[in-house]
């Protein structure tokens, strides 16, 4: 049975971070090489999803065409992935003229098919610019919230999906002028129309593929729901042209098209692509993802090709992981927070130690945080002081007293129930790696780990060597066996220092059937061993922590003032919030809008003490004027207002040394200042903030970032 495996295509106008890589290509790459350990046949494919909104966005920022962006942006994943040794069979794009005819192809199958709907509808208009606006390039106030600035997707504020017609005062990204709305016909797959026969080879799918159960609640919910015709043109110009009379102003959805990126990228490389995509009696089809991802691979996409009625290769099994996050917030390129592909390389940091965090660490059923005490603290017990000691010790030990050779002697039966323990749990290696429950392949080798260090100190072969060195002997040879079974199990993982292993070991050939296997090397020599890594520095923490956070020391833009609620009002156009008037020791007091209801009454906050960011620009929250944001701390699901009690309203929050600059400041300037509670007081970097001294604490969380 041959192997094919896709990893999501990344969208080419970014810079992929760990999450994505994890998420993606690295869970890929373990699952490809494993496979062709196994001699199984395989082809791992991925590449850049290049055309839509996204890509023409990106353009417009950086001065550039799509094209040159897609170029420009294709060269730094290339870069990125070679970095984390992704072992792709092709890694091509999807803006080419293969695309285009496969692409288009389907679609005509899909319409001679009766699967085509067109429909007529009223879309965001900009008629100083002349084009309709895709979600993305429209700005407003966020109907849900209040808060300028939603696009018209989402509002970050809230979260809301939002649909762009939907925004108050919504202007144009690209110029600023009020849109219009405007009837555009587009054309539809006929989702309804094909759910039956999707449903019945979902149900099928799912069970023979072991699909992760995040894909099938997703999946379900779907069905739930009723399929329903969906978009597959938009109005843009960066896309696959629409091949129907009326439509040579549009371009497919990008949505439609990336999928098929997947077959056309093939194509592009192999004139045999039809053996893997159109040949499901001999190709089981894996394909690795983000949860976001779900719904195009196990409804949409399998649609598409259901739909032209050709015998296409469809997912088998879907491995779709939860979501990284980086030190207990998101990702930000814009606000350079958290770790990039282009990041790693400057570490120092020996790239198959990142490998071996984020597969060990896989956020497999739940969101996981990324946090630099975790990955040098898991990096030097789990794997530095386990794997790389036993290795050491057992090559070292072997070199040092019986020049490197390794002997099949009689065994003791102390040693044989050794090895029939070990060849158990590489059996669950090998079962775990076949389930793609990569996390627990990984976490088995190193439970293995650990019963080579506890058998090399329970048998002390430094004492057996004084009386019977030939059990010493023995004893250490087991041991040596067991290093090359695990290097192997760890060529997914961690290639570069598998392969470094069996180079000591003059270990040329081997394959997955050489694991679990405790003879066949009698009189093999190994060379000269070396530290395979050495511990990282927990100091590194602090370092990299700093680095990567995207905050600024520059706690003298922020003008932190104490204030005294006055007064108390529910929202009158949201629930969610308070409209406050807070005394500043100025002459009237400010008008603020809060977002407290959940957690405080009107009762707990009257008359409160608080800390008040006063110079942030003013904002309309939902048609209400607010002069400034009362801070809290947050940790999780929980939240604390900072005290204020022992001050005086108007006192100003200082750090010793920095130079004031209380012009208005805006509330992303005020995310990249370094504010943050540790161990229950407010700091700056590493300093306290104080009030003439006294520092600003809070009682209940004793960590946690400021917002």
């Amino acid at each position: 049975m041959k192997k094919l495996i896709t990893s999501a295509l990344p969208y080419v106008n970014n810079v992929p971070h760990l999450g994505n890589i994890i998420g993606c290509v690295l869970s890929a790459d373990a699952y490809a090489r494993f496979c062709r350990l196994m001699g199984y046949e395989t082809l791992y494919v991925c590449g850049t999803d290049e055309y839509g909104t996204a890509t023409e966005t990106k353009a417009r920022e950086e001065g550039l065409t799509p094209r040159e962006i897609c170029d420009k942006y294709h060269a730094i994943h290339k870069e990125i992935y070679a970095n984390f040794n992704i072992s792709f069979d092709i890694f091509g794009r999807t803006s080419t003229d293969k695309q285009t005819e496969i692409a288009q192809g389907i679609f005509k199958d899909l319409e001679a098919g009766g699967l085509i709907l067109e429909e007529t509808t009223s879309r965001v208009f900009c008629e100083k610019d002349n084009i309709f606006l895709a979600d993305r390039y429209v700005e407003g106030i966020c109907p849900a919230c209040g808060e300028d600035g939603a696009r018209g997707d989402q509002c970050d504020a809230c979260g809301k999906l939002l649909e762009p017609e939907n925004l108050k005062n919504p202007r144009c990204k690209i110029c600023g002028s009020t849109p219009v709305l405007k009837e555009t016909s587009h054309l539809y797959l006929r989702l309804d129309a094909l759910q039956e026969r999707l449903k019945e080879w979902t149900e099928e799918a799912s069970r023979k593929g072991n699909w992760t159960n995040n894909a099938i609640q997703t999946t379900l919910s779907w069905f739930e729901k009723g399929l329903q015709p969906r978009p597959i043109t938009r109005d843009l110009k960066w896309g696959i042209p629409v091949p129907k009379p009326g439509y040579e102003n549009k371009v497919f959805y990008v949505w439609f098209d990336a999928p098929i990126g997947y077959i056309s990228i093939t194509a592009k490389a192999r004139d045999d692509w039809k053996e893997w995509w159109q040949n499901p009696q001999d190709v089981t089809l894996y394909q690795f993802m983000a949860k976001d991802n779900i719904p195009f691979h196990t409804v949409i996409f399998p649609a598409s090709l259901i739909g032209t009625g050709k015998n296409w290769t469809l997912l088998h099994h879907i491995n779709a992981i939860e979501y990284l996050n980086y030190e207990n917030t998101k990702f930000s390129k814009s606000r350079n927070i958290g770790v990039f592909g282009n990041d790693v390389k400057e570490t120092g940091i020996h790239i198959d130690l990142w490998r071996f965090y984020l597969l060990a660490n896989r956020p497999e059923r739940n969101d996981s945080q990324f946090t630099w005490d975790d990955f040098i603290e898991k990096v030097n017990s789990e794997f530095t002081d386990n794997i790389g000691n036993m290795v050491n010790r057992t090559l070292v030990y072997l070199k040092k007293n019986f020049n490197g050779e390794i002997r099949d002697l009689d065994l003791p039966e102390s040693h044989r129930i050794f090895i029939e323990e070990c060849k158990k749990e590489f059996e669950q290696v090998t079962e775990a790696y076949e389930a793609v429950r990569l996390r627990d392949a990984v976490r088995t080798i190193l439970a293995i780990g650990n019963r080579g260090n506890k058998f090399f100190q329970d048998m002390q072969p430094w004492e057996q060597i004084k009386t019977e060195p030939e059990k010493a002997h023995a004893t250490v040879s087991v041991l040596t066996y067991l290093v090359k079974s695990v290097a192997i199990a760890l060529c997914p993982i961690m290639p570069e220092t598998a392969n470094g292993i069996l180079e000591i070991m003059n270990i040329k050939q081997y394959s997955w059937q050489d694991i679990g296997q405790f003879s066949g090397l009698d009189g093999h020599t190994v060379n000269q061993p070396s530290i395979v890594h050495k511990k990282l520095d927990p100091k590194l923490a602090e370092k990299f922590r700093k680095q990567f956070s995207g905050k600024q020391s520059d706690f003298g833009r922020v003008e932190l003032k104490i204030g005294k609620i006055e007064e108390v009002n529910k929202h009158p156009n949201a629930d969610q919030l308070y409209w406050l008037s807070v005394d500043l020791g100025e002459k009237t007091p400010r008008s603020i809008v809060a977002g407290l209801v959940k957690s405080y009454s009107p009762e707990e906050l009257q008359g409160r003490k608080v800390i008040v960011l006063s110079n942030l620009k003013p904002a309309k929250l939902r048609d209400i004027k607010s002069e400034g944001m009362i801070l809290v701390c947050k940790h999780r699901n929980r939240m604390e207002l900072l005290d204020g009690t022992p001050f005086e309203p108007g006192d100003t929050i200082t750090v010793d040394g920095e130079e004031v600059d209380h012009t208005e400041i805006t509330m992303e300037e005020f995310n990249n200042i370094d504010l943050l509670v540790k161990d229950g007081f407010l700091m700056s970097g590493e300093q306290k903030c104080h009030v003439k001294g006294i520092p600003v604490v809070t009682h209940e969380l004793k960590s946690g970032k400021i917002c």
